[in-house]
């Protein structure tokens, strides 16, 4: 079942002190990031806080006592200090009464300083660590990570925004920044490996004035979190679903447009890239990633599309990208043409197995 997480920072219930030389801030209610850079230092907490609490705090603070990850600790009362050294420190912390009532919690996660922290994602080819890709323009887009092998880790925040774009004229004395709403909705699939969002308020027929940004939060098991994040707008991510090849005849292939694709077409045109191939390529080969095409050709249109494909040609490989935009080809669609004395062969075979029978 996918973990639904909405996208806004909100205020923590547990307080924290203002004396704190950490930087901290808030990631979600009761989970608190709290960036170190190696020195020693403490982190206050406050259990109570609430008019009513206060008032009763005084003579009864001494009946509080704290637990972290479940386990109890020394320290009494209403205040607790966090010992902060190197990436120590984290944990889920809760305070409770007497009777072991739980009056409130607070989870503290790590950030190291970014000089010096531990990746828990892999950058990927792209040399980045988020690679982002969406199948068309309706507002919908993915995000996929590598986890370092050696460590175990989840997504704990998501956050996706319309960020403002802003321009100067010619004088560079005057600038004019565009601003929107968005409404973003993200889930983490059931591998922890990708995120999916959705822009609900994104109108596919208007032009993209403002960048989408994706900070995801990731944590370990040991309380540690790392930040990561992409800018981009949807027509540089935009890779279109592989095409569906059919033979019309002999000599005749013929394509449509991905159904994942925005309509209409003529709005939303495809150019296509068509390589051919002499050779006989054998098992799971696929010869649409070498470099020996006999012709590789690149052609516009707007709905299906037909092709006259060269003698003597026994594989074609297509494949699509947007032609208003430079992102993203598609994945290559592999098409094995069968030739006159195949078909004769395949005959006789056939002849030859029924007069067996």
């Amino acid at each position: 079942m996918k973990s639904f997480l909405l996208c806004h920072f909100v205020c923590a219930f547990l307080q924290v002190s203002r004396q704190s030389p950490t930087s901290r801030r808030t990631l979600l209610p009761h989970i608190l990031v709290v960036e170190v850079d190696g020195t020693l230092g403490q982190l206050p907490l406050s259990c109570l806080e609430s008019p009513e609490e206060l008032a009763e705090r005084d003579n009864k603070s001494q009946d509080i006592f704290w637990m972290k990850n479940g386990v109890m600790e020394t320290q009494r009362g209403n205040s607790y200090l966090v010992p902060l050294e190197e990436s120590l420190g984290g944990g889920n912390y809760t305070c409770h009464r007497k009777d072991g009532t739980l009056l409130n919690h607070t989870v503290v996660l790590i950030q190291e300083d970014e000089t010096k922290r531990r990746k828990i994602l892999v950058k990927t080819d792209q040399e980045d660590y988020l690679k982002c890709s969406a199948q068309n323009y309706n507002g919908e887009f993915y995000c996929s990570w590598t986890w370092h092998s050696t460590r175990v880790g989840k997504v704990a925040f998501i956050k996706a925004q319309r960020v403002t774009q802003c321009s100067v004229d010619a004088s560079g004395q005057h600038w004019t920044c565009s601003s929107g709403q968005s409404n973003f909705i993200c889930s983490v699939d059931d591998s922890g490996r990708r995120i999916l969002c959705m822009d609900e308020k994104h109108c596919p027929y208007a032009e993209e004035s403002q960048w989408i940004q994706i900070n995801l939060y990731v944590r370990t098991e040991h309380f540690l979190v790392e930040s990561y994040s992409k800018t981009f707008f949807l027509s540089e991510i935009v890779k279109p679903d592989k095409v569906k090849i059919r033979k019309v005849n002999s000599s005749m292939i013929e394509w449509s447009y991905p159904s994942s694709w925005s309509s209409p077409f003529s709005y939303f045109p495809l150019t296509f890239q068509i390589a051919q191939f002499k050779g006989r390529y054998k098992g799971c080969h696929n010869p649409c990633t070498d470099s020996k095409a006999t012709e590789t050709l690149t052609i516009y249109s707007p709905d299906i599309c037909q092709f006259q494909v060269k003698r003597k040609t026994k594989t074609v490989c297509v494949r699509a990208k947007d032609a208003l935009c430079n992102s993203q080809w598609s994945e290559w669609s592999l098409f094995r043409l069968r030739s006159d004395n195949n078909k004769e062969k395949d005959k006789r075979h056939q002849k030859k197995h029924k007069h067996n029978r």
